[in-house]
């Protein structure tokens, strides 16, 4: 049961927080759509669509968090994306706003 319930857990946080979820990814390593796509469905058990995927990455470029670069392999044009500066403290502004959301102690 508690099995069932992780995954369900998991998959509703990169539901609802899936901008943070790319940053988080995305700030391991620059990555091209395809690949992040596939990361997402590896690390958190979660299929993505492009429908949500793409808008959500334009998003969050013009809001300055991602910065992309077009860059070939093998022969392809890819759009590499990584992590600006504000996107990495707003990472940093997230995982502090949750710290302090779980060790609120006037809850127990």
């Amino acid at each position: 049961m508690s099995e069932s319930y992780e995954k369900e857990i998991v998959q509703q946080i990169t539901r609802n927080l899936l901008g943070i979820q790319l940053l988080r990814l995305i700030q391991a390593q620059p990555l091209w759509g395809y690949k992040i796509k596939k990361e997402m469905e590896a690390k958190f058990n979660v299929k993505i669509r492009h429908g949500a995927l793409y808008p959500t990455l334009i998003s969050m470029e013009r809001r300055g968090f991602l910065k992309s670069e077009k860059q070939k392999q093998a022969g392809r044009t890819r759009k590499v994306y990584s992590v600006t500066q504000k996107g990495k403290e707003y990472l940093e502004m997230y995982y502090g706003i949750l710290k302090e959301q779980i060790d609120l102690k006037d809850i127990k």
